[in-house]
């Protein structure tokens, strides 16, 4: 089977399949609408493209990616020799699956019958084993229908139906802190210390089959392709092929109904939180845009090389602080590499020269009412969307974020939060900046489709001009104004 990327026709029309799930979730009437339009969704006649990708799917091999980083593909048929040559512990000491990735009633299903193939032959998961359900919809329905039962008989632990290690809400007590090990999830991400907080495990993604089939052999180079278990009784076998149903034959089960709706006045409602806790702070309104051009303004950091979400907020033990800002922005871009001394979270301040951690330095600005900027590398935001990747900077008086790229998401969550997420035009002016400049922002040349100007004041020598692009459309300009989106629906919300 195969399909060419540029021959669009073979890609976009609504297939059978999607049709069936959105009807199994009662979404039947999105389906029928899509199919429509299905017809128009085709290349244009006379079209010509620059590249033509042709994929054999018959010849596709699994991959595992990793550690440290989901951009390290590696395909199971040369996965092992890459555990020996680049010394990864090639012990698996727990096999994670689920998430909202990868837990889809499929996903499920297969990851079961690979389970119930090993206990036919008598044995278990010989590595620590979860499931993470994606939904209360999935583990309601695997709950009636038997998977969840394998996987507890497995030998699995079923968690809650929520984000858990694959964000850092691990209680994980089977290594200490800075011991290397290998554990192997379905998830979608796996930078470092993000499931567990030990920078030291070496965790791997790949599809729930395969974390499955080396849960039960324990070990990273076992490939289920071509490798031989042993039996209850020292006899080798080897795995079956997965198999499962993309749908429930008996529909999905919604499961519990844990939803409160608002009560339907809610003028006298008074939501009240302890000024005294750090877990909950009520929100205040960010400022509204001045209407000026932003002149005179410092890097807060130069970052340099990958910047993820994880880089930026991370998870794990932080995530207490969620409902609580400011607290929550203490961990604001204390991961970042600063191009200035290949350090994370030690950046100067201008004026004084002090080095102190990033989010203390932008404190500082924030209480001397300096605005900042801060200068990204390609793909900048890369990761979770994690809303307070942009919260934070915004809370600690941050103005743009300004990058050879950004990942599409987090540039939008940027957007929301009133912060002006804006590229080089031209990407190589990144290296021409130094964390030690200062900025002016022509804020007031922000329009659709036009680029602004930015003069760049070095420290030593002649001031500077390049030209920063952004994908603001008019509502979102609005945002930017209004100081946010929340800023923008309750102005709209007065006017009613």
């Amino acid at each position: 089977m195969g399909a060419e990327i540029g021959a669009t026709t073979s890609l976009f029309p609504f297939n059978d399949r999607m049709y069936d799930y959105l009807a199994a979730t009662k979404r039947k009437h999105i389906g029928d609408f899509s199919r429509q339009y299905a017809h128009e969704l085709h290349e244009d006649e006379g079209c010509e493209y620059d590249q033509l990708i042709e994929i054999n799917l018959s010849e596709l091999e699994p991959h595992i990616n990793g550690p440290f980083t989901p951009d390290l593909a590696t395909p199971i048929s040369k996965f092992k020799q890459a555990v020996i040559d680049n010394k990864w512990p090639e012990e698996l000491k727990v096999g994670l699956i689920g998430s909202c990735t990868n837990s889809s009633y499929e996903d499920m299903s297969r990851a079961a019958s690979i389970a119930e193939d090993a206990m036919a032959h008598g044995i278990k998961a010989k590595a620590l084993f979860t499931v993470t359900p994606g939904s209360e919809q999935i583990r309601a329905t695997i709950e009636r229908d038997g998977q969840l039962k394998t996987f507890e008989e497995f030998g699995g632990l079923v968690l809650a139906n929520a984000c858990g290690p694959c964000i850092g809400q691990w209680d994980r007590r089977d290594v200490k802190r800075g011991e290397a090990n290998s554990i192997l999830s379905s998830y979608n991400r796996n930078f470092t210390g993000r499931n567990d907080a030990n920078p030291a495990t070496h965790s791997f993604v790949t599809s729930p089959d395969l974390v499955v089939a080396l849960t039960i052999a324990g070990d990273l180079k076992f490939n289920p392709l071509t490798d031989k278990l042993k039996d209850k009784d020292g006899n080798e076998f080897m795995l079956k092929a997965p198999s499962g149903d993309g749908l429930p034959k008996n529909g999905f089960d919604p499961g519990r109904d844990t939803y409160q709706a608002p009560p339907e006045e809610r003028t006298s409602v008074d939501v009240k939180v302890s000024p005294s806790s750090d877990r909950l702070q009520i929100l205040q309104p960010f400022d509204a845009w001045d209407g000026k051009d932003a002149t005179d303004i410092p890097i807060l950091i130069k970052a340099k090389g990958k910047t993820t979400t994880d880089h930026i907020s991370m998870a794990g033990p932080w995530l207490k602080y969620r409902g609580h800002l400011d607290n929550i922005s203490n961990n604001m871009l204390i991961g970042t590499i600063n191009a200035a001394n290949g350090e994370a979270n030690k950046v100067k301040h201008f004026k004084t020269g002090e080095v102190d951690a990033v989010p203390a330095t932008a404190r500082k600005y924030k209480a001397d009412g300096i605005k900042w900027v801060v200068i990204g590398d390609w793909n900048y935001g890369e990761g979770s969307s994690r809303e307070h990747a942009a919260l934070e900077p915004r809370h600690l008086g941050g103005l743009a974020i300004i990058t050879r790229s950004f990942a599409r998401i987090h540039e939008t969550n940027l957007k929301k939060q009133g912060m002006l997420p804006l590229t080089f035009s031209n990407p190589e002016d990144y290296d021409k900046i130094n964390p030690d400049d200062k900025v002016d922002i022509m804020c007031t040349e922000l329009e659709v489709g036009k680029p602004i100007t930015m003069k760049v004041h070095p420290k030593e020598g002649e001031a500077w001009e390049c030209q920063l692009s952004h994908t603001f459309n008019a509502p979102q300009i609005e945002w930017f104004k209004n100081g946010s989106a929340l800023n923008t629906m309750a102005k709209m919300a007065g006017k009613r």
